[in-house]
């Protein structure tokens, strides 16, 4: 435990800023804060180490930045200035923010970084310890995320954030050359992307550049997608599901066919949009599904009627011949 601390006002002018030793911050949105300290002070001491020439911070760069910004010239501190290891220290700041503020996707992994890389701390102990700090499940697939996120370049880590990226997306990225990832963000940036649409689009990307021996940013400069990636009349949403057909049809060029030729088929019928026809995955097996949408006994009546003519039309011959 750390001891011999004291509290006292210090200058901003012997603080060091530019050590950032114990810092976790990664694009910080101070605006509630610098609202609470304009309107009210600083209510929560920051916390610094004595050094030979000043004071080291161990936490408060957001509000010592700020107090900065308003000019205010000192800051009420606790200080320590007993010599301990640095990594104390750094879990003393950890503890700090935690509780205060918590810590975004991104300052996790740069935390945890620095716990195994910086401050030599054992595998084993900082999973163990340090991530259920965080909030994270205690195993070596998390640590390994996170360190990964941690190298990664400012702007994944900006889309990380932004988008709300999942591990095992994060881990996708991870197995991307830093190069693939820069051109990579801006492209998708201009999709609307769920969860399950980025790990669509980054699984094809990944199994395409493998198969073929192509990186993923000549994959992407297709021309068939930069058509459609700069056709500013179609909306996030529509440019997704455009994308994903041409990677489909890239990774999975003999099935794309068959849909294409299937879809063909079956919008010749000129089916009511009650009734659908879908096909087996991947078309691995002879069946048809029929599905029915409705709400009243007459309704229900008139859409077997419907697919009973259809049965009898040629068309609908075809298709049972081409899945069979």
């Amino acid at each position: 435990m750390i001891k011999s601390k004291q509290f006292k006002k210090v200058q901003l002018k012997d603080i060091d800023t530019k050590d950032e030793t114990f810092s976790t911050n990664f694009k910080p949105d101070l605006e509630m804060l610098r609202s609470s300290i304009k309107q009210i002070g600083l209510i929560q001491p920051v916390i610094l180490r004595k050094k030979l020439d000043g004071f080291q911070i161990i936490s408060g760069f957001r509000r010592i930045a700020i107090l900065k910004e308003f000019g205010i010239e000192e800051v009420n501190c606790i200080i320590f200035d007993e010599e301990r290891e640095e990594k104390d220290f750094f879990i003393l700041a950890l503890h700090e923010n935690i509780m205060g503020r918590g810590l975004n996707t991104v300052e996790k992994a740069i935390a945890i970084d620095k716990l195994v890389n910086r401050f030599g701390i054992d595998s084993s102990t900082t999973i163990q310890r340090f991530l259920p700090l965080f909030g994270l499940e205690t195993n070596e697939k998390i640590l390994n995320t996170y360190l990964s996120l941690a190298r990664m370049e400012e702007e994944v880590k900006v889309y990380v954030i932004n988008e709300n990226v999942s591990h095992s997306n994060i881990r996708r990225f991870a197995t991307f050359s830093s190069e693939d990832r820069l051109e990579l963000i801006p492209f998708l940036s201009k999709l609307k992307l769920g969860e399950n649409r980025l790990k669509e689009i980054l699984s094809f990307l990944s199994e395409i550049s493998m198969r073929d021996n192509i990186l993923i940013r000549e994959i992407i400069k297709r021309p068939e997608i930069e058509i459609i990636v700069s056709n500013n009349e179609l909306t996030p949403s529509q440019r997704t599901e455009k994308i994903k057909k041409v990677l489909m049809n890239l990774r999975y060029p003999i099935w794309f066919k068959k849909e294409e030729e299937f879809d063909k088929r079956i919008k010749c019928l000129n089916l009511p949009p009650q009734i659908s026809f879908q096909h087996s995955d991947f078309f691995e097996g002879r069946e048809l599904k029929v599905s029915l949408r409705f709400e009243t006994y007459e309704e229900y009546n008139s859409l077997v009627t419907t697919l009973v003519d259809i049965g009898t039309r040629e068309e609908f011959r075809q298709i049972i011949k081409e899945i069979r």
